[in-house]
């Protein structure tokens, strides 16, 4: 089995953690951007491509489901061939796939041009988070992690608001373009940063290992319970953020533009989260972290439930940001020390486990509306992130 890299050999060009951070703040940002352009162009893109609202809505099933599946693959290939190898390519390949969706002319080229963009974003952050666990030390993870989040949630907070915001300006086909040159300048940022990295020799990718590190990781009930934590995470809270924009205009509350602002209040929370990621541990600690974290998400999916205006839809996903965050930026932490010889493979399959939960969610959650109505689908989505939180407070707190 492939050793782990120690933080000498793995040293950004001999440079500082910081700067490690922000040369992967650079993709992190790209492939969130591109991951959340789609959300408040719902109604737009129906229109557009004579295409019903529910069916659009799973563009974002597109991006996830792909961003999922690719996993298993991307993450030994990382162990083995080197991670900023492979963040480069994947970017390469996303921006490609972005550009190419400005001149889709149907909704079922669009569909399989966010596959293609998703599977490329699934070899971004979890190898970004990879790195990090490599190079910086457990005691310092955390807040590291919490800062490099800070890029990836701006990149959520830009995707979604800005395409709400502009698409009138340039229509759908400019907002893809625009996403386009973000990927394109988050690929120069990260090619740029592990120069020296990439002129190195490669390693070379072998089944037997792979498998043999993926036999490891699933024999750890720690590995176990946090990869059906984010499961069940993403599900419950990812599951109505397609829905929002549709749910929006259906109450005669506005558009994208509005369905854009709400759910940049999600990013807004997340960016709280990882501004005050520090204080929160000194305050709270891990442990206590994952039970507030599954009360306020709880709490703010139960306000979204009540259907009430848009700008309360807004302060809830606020909420709902901060305790989602107090949940996953823990589970990501502990992901990384599970089995450190395997970094990159563990990080990938909870990557695997969070986007298949993602991916499912939308769809659940379109049956859950349709048949239970808002209220009763959203309450239950309450119950078991909160659920999710007081479970892993006191699984995760046991040794081993």
């Amino acid at each position: 089995m492939q050793a782990a890299e120690t933080p000498q050999q793995g040293s950004l060009q001999h440079g500082s953690p910081a700067r490690l951070i922000a040369v992967l703040a650079a993709g992190g940002f790209a492939s969130t951007f591109a991951g959340r352009v789609v959300e408040p162009l719902v109604g737009v893109l129906a229109r557009d491509l004579a295409s019903p609202p529910a069916t659009v809505a799973l563009l974002s099933t597109a991006f996830a489901l792909p961003y999922a599946l690719i996993q298993p693959i991307l993450g030994p290939v990382g162990d083995a061939l080197g991670k900023e190898r492979v963040v480069v390519t994947c970017l390469v390949v996303m921006s490609l796939a972005l550009a190419a969706c400005t001149v889709a002319g149907d909704i079922g080229t669009l569909f399989g041009l966010r596959m293609v963009a998703g599977a490329a974003a699934g070899g971004v952050i979890p190898l970004s988070l990879a790195m990090m666990g490599d190079r910086i030390p457990m005691a310092q993870r955390q807040v590291a992690i919490g800062r490099f989040l800070v890029a990836v949630i701006l990149g959520q907070l830009s995707g979604s608001t800005i395409a709400g915001l502009i698409e009138g300006a340039i229509g759908w086909r400019g907002v893809f373009a625009l996403a386009t040159g973000v990927g394109i300048v988050g690929l120069l940022g990260v090619a740029l940063g592990f120069a020296r990295r990439l002129r190195a020799p490669g390693g070379r990718f072998a089944l037997a290992p792979a498998l043999a590190r993926y036999r490891t990781i699933l024999r750890t009930p720690r590995a176990r319970v946090l990869f059906a934590a984010v499961f069940v995470e993403a599900v419950a809270v990812f599951g109505i953020f397609p829905h929002l924009a549709h749910l929006i205009e259906a109450r005669g509350e506005g558009g994208p533009r509005e369905a854009g602002l709400v759910l940049a209040g999600f990013a807004a929370g997340g960016l709280t989260y990882s501004l005050t990621v520090g204080l929160l541990l000194r305050l709270l600690g891990q442990t206590r972290m994952l039970m507030a974290g599954g009360a306020v998400s709880g709490g703010a999916l139960l306000t979204v439930g009540l259907a009430g205006a848009w700008q309360t839809d807004a302060a809830a996903l606020v909420a709902l940001g901060l305790g989602f965050y107090m949940l996953h930026n823990t589970f990501q932490v502990q992901v990384t020390e599970v089995v450190p010889e395997a970094r990159a493979s563990a990080v990938a399959l909870h990557a695997f486990s969070f986007f298949c939960g993602q991916a499912i969610g939308v769809a659940v959650l379109g049956l859950g509306l349709e048949t239970l109505g808002q209220l009763p689908a959203l309450a239950l989505c309450a119950a078991t992130i909160l659920a999710v939180g007081l479970v892993t407070a006191r699984r995760l707190a046991r040794p081993g």
